[in-house]
């Protein structure tokens, strides 16, 4: 008889305040909780690249995943093409990731602020100096971790090639 596979790993997005009290289960300094976001629109092998090097980080790794009306604000009203609860259950999926919520803001630094991370990363396309939530992070004792960029791999590319 086949054993029933389970699904531990695949929670779907958390509130913000799941996030947090997971955190504060974990316990600080015994953990290290690492974080990202970013809108992730149509997932691909960067993503999943980034997302393995940002768990390597620490212990815990948490992604804020934009909301839809804030890609929106971000990209363009044409996106996100790939709603954002089906965004953050295909996130909550995957092997490094082990919790996803949803955030509202343009930027992270409101929920950085309350969670706290030990590292904070962000995509290597950016310069430090253009990093909106340094100052937030470093306030606390958190540091950022810029990743190396991953060229030739992008949403807005793939969208471009699905256009023609």
């Amino acid at each position: 008889m086949a054993k029933k596979a389970k699904l531990s790993h695949f929670y779907g997005p958390k509130s913000l305040e799941a996030v947090k009290a997971l955190v504060r289960k974990e316990g600080r300094g015994e953990k290290k909780i690492v974080t990202t976001n970013g809108c992730f629109d149509i997932l691909h092998a960067g993503h999943v690249k980034s997302l393995t090097a940002a768990k390597a980080l620490g212990d815990i790794l948490i992604v804020g995943v934009n909301s839809n009306a804030s890609v929106r604000a971000l990209k363009g009203r044409q996106r996100p093409i790939v709603p954002e609860h089906d965004r953050a259950k295909i996130l909550a999926a995957l092997k490094p990731v082990d919790a996803v919520f949803i955030f509202r803001e343009k930027d992270p630094k409101k929920w950085l602020a309350k969670i706290k991370p030990d590292i904070h990363v962000k995509g290597g396309d950016r310069k430090m100096s253009e990093i909106i939530e340094k100052d937030v992070v470093e306030r606390y004792g958190g540091r950022i971790v810029l990743l190396p960029p991953i060229r030739g791999r992008s949403t807005t590319n793939i969208i471009k090639k699905i256009r023609g």
